[in-house]
């Protein structure tokens, strides 16, 4: 028996050296700590650069998403007052000269104005 304990990963090595496939350097655990740190630090900056691409990638998504419904909602107010049968009164937004009269109440000049309530006379005391 030997006083010196073999090397954990020479066994590893040599199984690994010996095959005539290459290992990838991440599948071989090193000892040195400078070498994980560095490892590391690159592994954090992918992760970062891939973050990055991801919330591109989704606000790309959420903005041609939009795109979508106001388009649609352009095309649905554009064919609404357009469709036979229909007219102005079905769709108010159909001409956009008129929107502003739109949204002021009717005005019926056959109608009297409410009459006001005549004031109470209040008792003396």
């Amino acid at each position: 028996m030997s006083d010196v304990s073999p090397d954990p990963m020479e066994f590893l090595r040599n199984l690994w050296g010996s095959l005539s496939v290459p290992l990838p350097g991440m599948a071989v655990p090193t000892l040195d700590t400078g070498e994980l740190d560095k490892r590391i630090a690159d592994l954090k900056a992918v992760e970062g650069w891939l973050k990055m691409n991801l919330n591109m990638l989704q606000m790309s998504i959420q903005a041609m998403e939009t795109q979508r419904t106001t388009l649609g909602a352009f095309q649905a107010m554009s064919q609404g007052g357009t469709a036979p049968g229909t007219g102005a009164e079905s769709n108010p937004f159909a001409n956009p000269a008129l929107w502003p009269w739109n949204f002021m109440p009717p005005n019926n000049t056959n109608e009297t104005p409410p009459s006001t309530p005549e004031p109470k006379p209040e008792k003396e005391k």
